[in-house]
């Protein structure tokens, strides 16, 4: 893939991302393995989905809430290790499959029970980040659980978005050190190319927040379960 594809793919992704909560790299991960080595994509879109984060902090800080933060956050970010740790012992196809058949099933608890949603108390927030964080551990792909976590206390979209990138930058920034630690570097090429993806991860969050701004906010729980069942149809089939 030339740099002109990948900047392309960089902005669906970002505005989908942000409109989401996902992030990029539920979208950037499978196209971009196909073209490159697995580590050097996971530091690529790593690095964009870093920004994407940043970006979703700044477009949608109104809706930041401290406490929801911690409560949801912190767990999350902890137990999210334990996850990694797992999976390294278990077959990665069956788990991905698995957690497409989670999200598919909760789309369709949604329908069943459209007006479901927990208490924002510390416990349920506790808990709920404390999940969260084990499964995106354990299957690797982070946004989509989350966004799945964080949609059952049925949010406000600012504070949803808000809280999904803060915790997002976290775990990405841990992600990334771990990688470069490791030795993954990026050919200069692509780090030349960052020069425009980054910005470009921008342009598509600006995308992305003005088109939240037009939905209803009570249709924007059940944008979010769209691409929840898009995304866990994928994973199950693929």
């Amino acid at each position: 893939m030339d740099l002109l594809g990948l900047a392309l793919l960089t902005l669906v992704a970002s505005g989908v991302g942000t409109m989401t909560g996902f992030g990029t790299s539920t979208i950037m991960v499978p196209v971009v393995a196909l073209f490159l080595p697995f580590p050097v994509t996971l530091v690529l879109v790593g690095i964009v989905h870093w920004f994407g984060n940043v970006w979703k902090m700044l477009l949608f800080r109104g809706g930041f809430s401290r406490k929801l933060l911690l409560w949801f956050g912190l767990p999350g970010v902890i137990t999210s290790f334990l996850g990694a740790s797992l999976t390294i012992r278990t077959d990665a196809d069956l788990l991905q499959r698995l957690l497409g058949y989670l999200l598919i099933g909760y789309v369709l608890f949604l329908m069943l029970k459209p007006k479901f949603k927990l208490s924002q108390t510390p416990a349920t927030a506790m808990t709920g980040g404390a999940l969260s964080g084990l499964m995106a551990g354990i299957f690797g792909i982070g946004g989509a659980v989350r966004s799945a976590a964080l949609s059952a206390f049925n949010l406000p979209a600012a504070t949803y978005l808000f809280t999904a990138g803060a915790i997002g930058l976290v775990i990405d920034s841990s992600r990334l050190v771990t990688y470069l630690g490791e030795g993954v570097t990026l050919p200069a090429r692509l780090l030349a190319g960052l020069l425009l993806f980054v910005p470009i991860s921008f342009l598509g969050a600006k995308i992305g927040e003005r088109l939240v701004k037009r939905v209803p906010a009570e249709k924007f729980r059940w944008v979010v379960a769209v691409f929840l069942f898009i995304v866990g149809v994928w994973l199950a089939v693929k």
